[in-house]
């Protein structure tokens, strides 16, 4: 649905985007992740046809968005960051306008189309307003309902979440849920928690370069040379420090005391992928000391960001 080939951009001497390449399969919902100034905007213009790339090929839908701008924008969604909306005019009407620019000349099939997005944004309590009358919540329905008017298959949206507040945004991230459904989605957010909600997949770039490319899960395991783990127990200090170790493919282990509870509390760091849980409830076991709770620490997709974007 969505191919991206060794594709650059300038601004003068700065590098806006950095020979960057990636593919988005049909049905996928990918979060598009950096820093401020990374080159996400630049890269979504690029795809929707607004601006054209120095270097390399971009292409939706098998066209080319260079020499097949046209018809690239006319099967494609778009909610542009800040979402730019006229004021003064009243929801539908502006929706009605939208139709026909995008080819819904025919006034019956215009309305069924309108009524169709009024419903799926959940629109109808402000039937009859003016644009500029309503919250920044409402307005994002309404630019999300003007991109997917003529029901495109890929749907390009830039900070869908940005200035509003956690109701709003619960409110877009369960609309965004029931529109990937059927289509094809590549956002932009600085809202990571709303990535793990909604996407399957996660790029990110850093300083116009494409620096990671995959399942937040799995982004978190790659980037983790480690295991660890954090166990409790109940019983002699030193006992247990030295019997664990001395157990298989631990390589460090860190006291961690805790003045609240009084049970012996580990951080034991063990080879990538090596799960101790099962050697340490046998240990527990048969030296008797009440094992009182073991944790599996993960690197948080916020950690994963950091590490790879930070100077």
């Amino acid at each position: 649905m969505i191919s991206v080939k060794n594709i650059s951009k300038n601004f003068g001497a700065t590098v806006a985007v950095d020979h960057i390449s990636f593919e988005i399969p049909k049905g996928q919902v990918v979060g598009f992740l950096g820093p401020n100034g990374a080159g996400k905007t630049t890269t979504m213009r690029i795809l929707t046809g607004y601006l054209p790339p120095d270097e390399g090929q971009a292409e939706l839908l098998g066209k080319d968005v260079l020499f097949d701008s046209l018809e690239v924008r006319r099967t494609l969604g778009y909610l542009p960051e800040n979402n730019p909306l006229p004021e003064d005019i009243e929801v539908t009407e502006f929706l009605h306008y939208i139709g026909q620019l995008r080819g819904f000349h025919d006034f019956a099939d215009r309305v069924k189309r309108v009524k169709k997005v009024l419903k799926q944004c959940a629109l109808h309590s402000v039937v009859g307003k003016k644009i500029g009358e309503l919250s920044k919540g409402f307005r994002q329905r309404v630019g999300l309902a003007q991109s997917i008017i003529h029901d495109p298959e890929v749907l390009i949206m830039d900070e869908p979440t940005s200035g509003l507040d956690p109701n709003q945004v619960r409110e877009i991230r369960d609309l965004i849920l029931t529109l990937k459904i059927e289509k094809t989605l590549l956002l932009s957010t600085h809202i990571l928690s709303e990535v793990k909600h909604t996407c399957d997949r996660v790029l990110i770039i850093n300083k116009g370069k494409l620096v990671a490319d995959g399942i937040p899960s799995e982004l978190a395991g790659h980037m983790q040379n480690v295991t660890k783990l954090e166990v409790s127990f109940k019983g002699p200090r030193a006992d247990i420090e030295a019997a664990l170790k001395i157990l298989p493919a631990v390589k460090t282990v860190a006291f961690r005391p805790d003045a609240l509870d009084s049970a012996q509390k580990f951080v034991i760091e063990s080879d990538a992928g090596v799960d101790l849980r099962e050697t340490i409830f046998n240990l527990a076991v048969e030296r008797k000391w009440p094992l009182m709770g073991m944790n599996q620490e993960k690197l948080s997709l916020e950690d994963v960001f950091q590490a790879l974007t930070q100077e």
